[in-house]
Order: C-alpha cells, then structure tokens, then sequence
C-alpha cells in the first residue's frame, strides 16, 4: 500500500516505540508506505526516539516551533511534505489500534471512498477505559457535529482521505478536530465518507492534551463551518452592546408600566427603542468586519425579521412568567431581556451578518436553518401552551377527560386519554391539557425525521421537519388539544412502520404498524385512508404481495383492531352511533360540488407555496415511476399521498369538508417537497423559482404563528380585538357569568342553571374556566331538544327546571331560537327576559369581546323525544 501515516506528537516519547513497533510489524501494510511524524516542541525527548526510527526506517520528523501547539497546523504541515496521495492520521498515544489501518486506507485508495474514519459510535467500535465525563464530551461533541455532518463520530482523531482536500480547508483552520474541517470541504457536492468500527483505548503513558479551551474552540470551529459569525470577540462585544441596551429596554419598560401602560404596548416599545440601538452598535462594531459601512436593505430587513421573533417571543415569556408564575412585571423583564437576547444574537451572527469567506454551502445553510426554526417553534409552542386561553374546542376535549368512557359520539377517545394524562401530571390548566399535544408534536417530527432518512438523506429529512414545523396542519397540531394532534403523529409513525415493512421488507415493523394504526384509528378514524392504501400498494406491487403469503400484515390488522376494540364496544352499545354520524357527515350539509373550496382548504394547510411544492412534488414522483427509476419508492409516495387525496376530492364532489381534515395525508408528500429544495440545479426554472418562493414562505409563517399567538395572549397595541369576540377570551366571560349569577341569586334565592347557546362551545368554555364553589350547573342547547354532541349523553333531556335559567350565547340571535328555526325560545322558558350583553374587559381595561345573555324564571320542558340523542345529525 502507499500511503502517507501522520502522527503527531506533543511529549510522547513513552509510547513512540511500542507505537511504531506495531505498525511496522503489520504484513497487510506492506512496506510502501511512509510515517510522518509531527512534533509540536515537545520537551521530554520524543524528538530524539523519533530521530533513532528516523535511522533505520521510512520515520520523517517534522518539527514545529510555533509559539501555541496546534493538531490541525500539524497535519497540515505533514501533508504538505507527503509524498503520497492517500494519508492517514492516528493519534500517538497508543489508543487507535494500528491493525485497522488497512480497513481504514483500502477504500480510499481504491478510490471507492474520499474520506474513511476509524469510529468509536456506529455498531462494532466502542470505546475503553475512558471516564464518564470524558465520554459524555466526545458524544456530545459528535451529536453537535452531526447537525452539519453526516457521519457519527466527526471528532475521531483516526482517518484516512484524498492529500488533494487539504489544500480545501481554509487558511485559519486551527484546533484538535481537523476531521470536522475536511467532512465540510465537499460544498454542494457531498463527499464519499465511510466509518469503520474501531476500539479506542485510554492512553496508559502521558497526560491528555485536551483542556476547556479546546472544547471551546471546537464550539467555535462548529459554528464557523456552520456559516456563523461566533467567536469570543464578537461574542464579546455584542454583549457589552446588549448590556448597555438592556438600561435603555428596562427603563422605558419600567417608566410605560408605572404610567399604567399594557404589558404589551410597554415591552414593544422598550424592544424597539433598545433594538435600534443595538443594531447601530453592532453593525459599527460587534460585526464591522461583516458590515459595509452603510446601511444595506437587505442586511437591515434581516435584522427586522430577527427582531419581530425576537420581540414576539419575549411577548410570550413574559406572558409566562406574568400570568403563569405571577412575578412582578419589573422582575419578570429581566429573563424575557435574556432569553430574546440570545435569539438575537444567533440571529445576527447566522442570518443578519453571516460568515460570507468562507461560505456555507446551501446545503448546511437549510440545516442550519432547521435547527433554528424547528428550535424556536417548539420553544413558541411550550411557551403558549401555558399562557393562551382554550379555544372551545379543546374545552370541548377537555369536557371528554372528565366523563371518561371507551370512546365518545363524535370522536374516539385518544384525545381524551392524552388530556386525562396530561392534567393528572400537570394540573387542570391550559398546559395539562395541551401537554399531550405538545408531545405528539415532537412524536410527529422525530417521526418523520426517519420517514424522510429511509426515503432519501438525512439533509432532506432536516427540510422535512423544518416543513412540518410551518406548514399550519403541522404547527397547529403540536401546539392545540384536537383529535388532530394524536392523528398526526400517529399519521407519521405509521407511514414510517410502513415503508420498513413495505420497502426494506422487514417484518418486525409489521407489529409496529399494527400499533401505530391502531392508535391511529383511536385518535381519528381519517387514519383508515393509510389501511386502503397499504391494501392498494400490495396489490399493484410485486415485491409486496410477498407479504399476503405471510402472518405478518395479518396480526398487524389483529393488534389494531385489539386496540380499538373500545371504540368497537361503544358503538356497539350505542346503536353504532359514531360510525353512522362519520359516515354521514360528507355531504349531508349542501350537495354541492365543493372541489373548488378543497383546493382552498390545502392551500390553508400547507400554504399556497407548499400547495404548489406538493404539485411538483408529486408529478416527480409520478415521473420517477414512469421512467423506472426508484420505482417501488415512488409508487410508494403516489400511493399513499394519491388514495387519501383521491378520497378527498370524490367527497368534495358531493359536499363540502372540514378544512383540517386534508392536513395529514401530506406527511407521505413533505419529505419529496424537503427533497426537491435540495436539488434545485436538477430542475426547471418553475421549480427553482418554487423553491426560492420558500424562504420568505417560511418567515411569512413563522412571523404570522407569532403574531396571531402574541395578539391572543398579550394583544398588539393599536389592535383591537375585534377578530375574537364571539369564540376567544372565555376566561375572562366565565368571570362575569358568575358574577351575574350571583346577582340572580341575590335576587331568587336560587343558583340558575346555566344553558350554553350552542352545540358544545360555550358550555364547554365555562365548565373549563369557571371557578365558583360550589361549581355552576352547566347544560348545554340539547336541553331544548337541539342536538349537541355529547352533552346529548351526558345531560339528557329535561322535562322541566324550576330555578332560574341563565342563556349565555355567543350571538344574539343564539338565544331566540331552539330546537328548529321556526320554534322560539319564549315558547319554552318561563317568564323569559330580554336579551342582555356586557363588555368584558381584560385587567388592564382592554375591551375583549361581548357577552350576550339571556334570563328565565324556569323552563317548561321539551316534546323532543330523548331518543333524539342518537341521531347522526
């Protein structure tokens, strides 16, 4: 073999004989090799053991003397004076085994190969001897690594490459972890990395040469490769800039609330005061160096758009930390001040002044845009979910949670057992509820994540998550309480169970797929679509209907059906109400052609960017199979994309849909529109142009989560909250039903019975947030004979009340009519007055909403049959 081994040294000299002796008695090596040995100005005599090699064997000795010792300036200078093309390094200290040398160097010279690394973290390699804290470093060092690089162990000092890519890496390269450097010299054209299992051993002669300050420096190394501006200077001084900006943010806050000023209107004013002063210090100063001088547009919109996130966050922690953990405004400034202020400054260094020399390629430029986005929505999300009231809905879900049963009327019963675990853990608050959407949320992405690995890499499986994270199906579903949150992610672990056991044939997944779809089905029954489709592809392919032969799909359909059996009994007892309301819900409405409103429905859930994408992406995939090229995989996508959507649209024809129910289906699509971001030289111009079209589709999402999320919670001065007055602010409402049920109280001597005007929602909304002791009784419009979910099981009908009875609707006209359009309400309520309202005011004094009620003397009964509950209507 010939190659060119770099070693180098820094006070070795104890293990440089029984280091060489191995590796010269070695037979696989041959003798056409050379060892170079790179001395950093050692000073307990390794030079002279090298030198007495030097005599007798093909051993050269570099010495450097320069002032700081360096393992990267040293390897650079033993390849400069290779005479090879195919070099290796390996550590002196005796902890890489020489015996893997030839695993390590034939790739490579067989040009099958640019670069091979002994690995101490891919199956077979593990590492000896070294203490916990130790190990934990370099894992955590190569998890890091990861996020830019595709290989497991980046800070192997063990590894083989082409002589040709050193002169890639840049002029400043410095530190321990040359490896890093050469795995990024590949631009847009990844290189050809393989790992090899090694066993590394602690060293048993000498003392490491690793100190805190090489950990730094490689933190510093990774975010330099990562296009970043971060360094200790830079670092430095944006923090001296940030602290003076911190007495101009604190004082104008401080001053605004003592004037009586909205929490919100105080913090944006104090965020923009301070923010435009930091920005003209940090372009003049922080990053001069990556500044023109003058104000550049597109530098200073950047510098905008980080700054609204940042703004609208800082909106959301001190909601958190004012509402929720009730500490003083004054006090609760400060950590909303940090936590902003560290996603300005990644802000700045990543996207407001990046590293131009050298440049990121476009690939780690998506990654790294990932990691930052997924970041901040899954940090958005655990914030709100605390601080933003319920909607309806999920007060609706809520309700599910405190009547337990095996399943409901309108939904099976997985989003009630996610709240009931949610609230026991955490309380009955708004992050108990939403807690198990928040983690079907993460459950979706990881997902996904592999879905997309499987499919194609894992820089497209990155893009994969990061569309998830924006589109709306995919936020909303992490962040509120709905059938949809357990749908989605149980939507992504199917498709990925189904594709092990589709595509790579492997049979265990079987039972993975059992349990996905049957938790599935136990969230929304939409995820029978998946089953048709499994059905449909073994079918058409030949490879799959292997599998009809076999047991394996057969007790995967056994453990679903074991799983939803709850479901099965409900219905079963309940004259099979659900399953008859499910299936007549398409279409009983208007039969209307509603294909047109379909059309619009998708664009709301994957933006109209992603609507587009999600075209192109499927007439790529459908011209993958046409052409022959990857044809299970794409046969795969089209039919697991095209059956659901094929069911969608024959529906649309007869009526129209629900606008969420479209959103999962397009878990199948997502990673090939991921894919075709990362491809976009391979493609026309409509696509590029497409592709192009999703940077600022992004922010625009991004930006809009947060502003609707902000003005929900803290408001947005000038913005009044006329957009929620009918179906928002139910905590506050509940306050006031209460008061005004007192007042009538007072005056009858009895509590009334409250009523909700609708078929679940405001009921719903006052159960969850009503706070009187005892608690108020609460019914529903069902108690007029209307139907209304499952407050048709729970509270069923009446003949009388003889207490007083307090409407509350969210719309006057709610509280004229029941039971049918032609039938008023004074025909059923005794003695009925007229229909009042009362603005309901935040404790500020901001106007929120009205709130319209109506009350009785009693109730005289309803001539509806109480069997009436068990109609689909």
């Amino acid at each position: 073999m010939q190659f060119s081994l770099i070693i180098p040294t820094l006070n070795e000299a104890d293990n440089i004989d029984p280091l060489l002796t191995s590796i010269f008695s070695l037979n696989d090596l041959g003798n056409q090799f050379e060892i170079i040995i790179v001395d950093d100005h050692s000073a307990d005599g390794t030079p002279d053991k090298i030198k007495q090699w030097q005599r007798t064997h093909n051993v050269h000795l570099v010495e450097r003397n320069a002032h700081q010792p360096d393992l990267t300036a040293s390897i650079i200078e033993g390849v400069a004076v290779a005479k090879y093309d195919v070099v290796a390094v390996m550590d002196a200290d005796l902890s890489h085994s020489p015996e893997k040398l030839a695993a390590l160097i034939q790739p490579v010279l067989a040009n099958q190969y640019d670069i091979t690394i002994g690995s101490r973290y891919i199956p077979g390699g593990d590492t000896i001897g070294w203490p916990f804290y130790r190990l934990w470093l370099s894992r955590a060092g190569g998890w890091l690594a990861r996020a830019i690089c595709d290989v497991n162990d980046a800070t192997s000092g063990f590894f083989a490459f082409r002589k040709e890519f050193i002169h890639r890496i840049t002029d400043n390269a410095r530190g321990y972890k040359i490896l890093l450097e050469l795995l990024m010299t590949g631009g847009n054209q990844p290189l050809r990395v393989k790992e090899i299992p090694i066993h590394f051993r602690n060293r048993l002669h000498g003392t490491s040469k690793l100190s805190l300050s090489h950990h730094l420096a490689y933190l510093q190394q990774l975010i330099i490769l990562a296009g970043g501006t971060i360094s200790f200077h830079t670092a430095s001084r944006f923090a001296i800039v940030g602290f003076l900006g911190v007495f101009i943010d604190v004082f104008i806050f401080q001053w605004l609330t003592g004037q009586g000023a909205s929490l919100a209107t105080a913090h944006i004013s104090s965020f923009i005061a301070a923010a435009s002063f930091n920005y003209t210090l940090n372009s003049k100063w922080s990053f001069r160096l990556h500044h023109a001088g003058h104000l550049q547009w597109n530098q200073f919109s950047r510098f905008l758009i980080v700054g609204i996130f940042a703004m609208l966050l800082r909106g959301a922690i001190l909601a958190w930390l004012v509402y929720t953990w009730n500490i003083a405004t004054e006090w609760a400034i400060f950590p909303a001040i940090i936590a902003t202020a560290i996603v300005n400054y990644l802000g700045s260094a990543f996207y407001v002044f990046p590293r131009t020399k050298p440049a990121a390629s476009t690939d780690t430029h998506w990654r790294i845009a990932a990691i930052g986005i997924v970041g901040f929505v899954i940090l958005l999300r655990l914030v709100y979910i605390s601080v933003a009231q319920l909607i309806p809905d999920e007060a609706y879900y809520w309700q599910y949670a405190q009547h337990m049963d095996l399943s409901f009327f309108d939904h099976p019963p997985m989003v009630a057992w996610l709240i009931w675990l949610g609230t026991t853990l955490a309380g009955h608050n708004e992050f108990g509820v939403r807690l198990g959407a928040f983690a079907s949320g993460l459950i979706a992405m990881g997902y996904l994540y592999t879905f997309a690995c499987n499919l194609y890499d894992k820089s497209t499986a990155m893009r994969s998550v990061l569309l998830l994270a924006i589109v709306p199906f995919g936020f909303a579903a992490g962040l509120a309480i709905t059938p949809d949150a357990p749908l989605v992610a149980a939507w992504a672990a199917t498709l990925y169970y189904l594709e092990r056991a589709l595509l790579a044939n492997r049979s265990q997944a079987w039972f993975g797929v059992g349990i996905a779809f049957g938790i599935g089905i136990l969230s929304k029954y939409t995820l029978g679509l998946l089953g048709i489709a499994a059905l449909i592809f073994i079918l058409v392919d030949a490879t799959a209907r292997y599998w009809l032969r076999r047991p394996h799909p057969y007790l995967a359909v056994l453990i679903a059906l074991i799983l939803f059996s709850p479901v099965i009994i409900w219905n079963i007892e309940n004259d099979w109400a659900s399953f008859a309301f499910q299936t007549t819900r398409v279409g009983k409405v208007h039969h209307e052609l509603s294909t047109h409103k379909l059309l619009l429905q998708i664009a709301i859930m994957l933006t109209p960017v992603g609507l587009v994408a999600a075209a192109f992406a499927l007439r790529s995939v459908t011209l993958s199979y046409c052409q022959r090229e990857e044809v299970r995989k794409a046969l795969f996508i089209i039919i697991f994309t095209g059956v659901p959507l094929a069911v969608f649209f024959v529906a649309s024809v007869f009526g129209p849909l629900r606008f969420h129910w479209t959103g999962p289906l397009w878990l199948a699509l997502i990673p090939t529109m991921a894919w075709m971001i990362g491809k976009r030289d391979q493609f026309k111009h409509a696509v590029n142009w497409l592709n192009t079209a999703w940077q600022p589709m992004i922010i625009v999402s991004l930006l809009t989560y947060a502003f609707i999320l902000h003005y929900a919670t803290l408001g947005i001065p000038g913005l009044p909250y006329q957009f929620l007055n009918e179906h928002y602010f139910w905590k506050e409402a509940t306050a006031e039903v209460e008061k005004i049920s007192d007042e009538i109280k007072q005056v009858t001597g009895e509590t009334p019975v409250v009523v909700g005007m609708s078929k679940w929602s405001v009921a719903s909304a006052l159960a969850f947030y009503g706070n009187s002791h005892p608690p108020l009784e609460i019914r529903s419009r069902n108690l007029f004979g209307e139907h209304a979910s499952m407050y048709s099981y729970w509270y069923p009908d009446e003949s009388s009340i003889h207490q007083p009875i307090l409407l509350v609707g969210m719309k006057p006209r709610a509280l004229e009519k029941a039971g049918s359009p032609s039938e008023n309400l004074e025909n059923k309520l005794v003695n009925p007055g007229k229909i009042n309202s009362r603005i309901i005011y935040r404790h500020d004094g901001i106007v929120l909403r009205t709130l319209y009620y109506r009350i009785a003397e009693g109730y005289r009964g309803s001539s509806i049959n109480t069997d009436k509950r068990l109609s689909p209507q």
